[in-house]
């Protein structure tokens, strides 16, 4: 633990919320502007569904730890929402399991403090023609967005009924111009445009909510935000600028990201070279949770599973 200690927002989910650290992705718009005021903690699991986070609920969030997040942010549904494989593998809940896994996912994070808030992320939609544009035929078809909407609903209905904030994320994508093209890397995934999408909900309902204290960013106290002799140079050459709240915001996309680029490839080589025990390589470490399961994705041939954390290897 590095300090000092800072409020902690927890990002805790399936793959939306797993890759949501991908450039310009909406934990990373997140992260960018409430930077020296929050620390946005990642627990995303790619491929996983409600049953599966139930399973390590008490070891993710538990009740006697010394501090407790100040807000979590929660996403399971898109993959819940999956229709049934016929071999019975595969990351299909019903969908009264799972309105009621998330209804206990609920009750414990609100067990953890007063001060915890929650939000939960209902299921987006899917560009069902992205997802199955080089399928074969006669491939079934276990993703589809009126399933989505359907889980999407009984995640609202389930919020309204426990007073949690909620995000409508099926209907406020699809708000947006030509959602099915620019929202989607594949059809499931966000894109920038969809992260911005899911970082703009979130940030509105911070400011929205009637929380003491705010969570707002821009209400968030700056850390070390005092006035120093070492602050840069104002223009008049005779007095500093004090630039503890500036935020910067980046529109690039990933190819002119040069500088970043280089400083990354460089600290990933220190990271495979360094003999160090163990590695902190990322190839070489261990995923979380990595062990088999039946929720695991279907493999192609139907009677297996693929762990999902794999699909992200090059």
């Amino acid at each position: 633990m590095v300090g000092p200690v800072r409020p902690q927002f927890v990002l805790f989910g399936s793959s939306i919320v797993q890759f949501s650290y991908s450039l310009q992705g909406w934990a990373a718009i997140l992260a960018h502007l409430y930077a020296r005021k929050a620390d946005i903690v990642l627990r995303g699991y790619s491929g996983w569904n409600s049953r599966r986070a139930l399973q390590v609920l008490d070891e993710i969030f538990p009740k006697n730890a010394t501090e407790q997040p100040s807000l979590v942010v929660v996403y399971f549904g898109g993959n819940d929402s999956l229709l049934p494989h016929p071999s019975g593998l595969g990351q299909h809940v019903p969908l009264q399991e799972y309105i009621e896994n998330m209804r206990k996912i609920g009750t414990h994070l609100k067990s953890l403090s007063k001060k915890t808030r929650i939000i939960f992320l209902s299921a987006p939609p899917v560009n069902e023609a992205q997802i199955y544009g080089n399928s074969v035929p006669g491939q079934q078809r276990l993703r589809t967005n009126e399933s989505c909407r359907i889980y999407s609903e009984a995640c609202l209905d389930l919020c309204r009924e426990m007073n949690i904030k909620a995000i409508d994320m099926w209907s406020a994508i699809q708000k947006k111009d030509e959602w099915r093209d620019v929202c989607f890397t594949d059809g499931i995934h966000l894109t920038c445009e969809g992260s911005k999408i899911v970082a703009k909900e979130i940030l509105k309902v911070l400011k929205e909510a009637e929380w003491e204290p705010s969570l707002h960013w821009e209400s968030m106290p700056t850390e070390y935000a005092e006035d120093s002799p070492y602050d840069p140079l104002g223009p008049d050459g005779k007095t500093t600028r004090n630039i503890s709240n500036y935020t910067f915001q980046e529109t690039k996309e990933w190819e002119q990201y040069h500088g970043s680029k280089i400083v990354t490839k460089e600290i990933l080589k220190v990271h495979k070279e360094a003999e160090w025990e163990p590695s902190l390589y990322w190839k070489s470490m261990p995923s979380e949770f990595g062990e088999d399961s039946p929720y695991d994705l279907v493999s192609a041939d139907g009677k297996t599973t693929l762990k999902s954390f794999q699909l992200c290897l090059p």
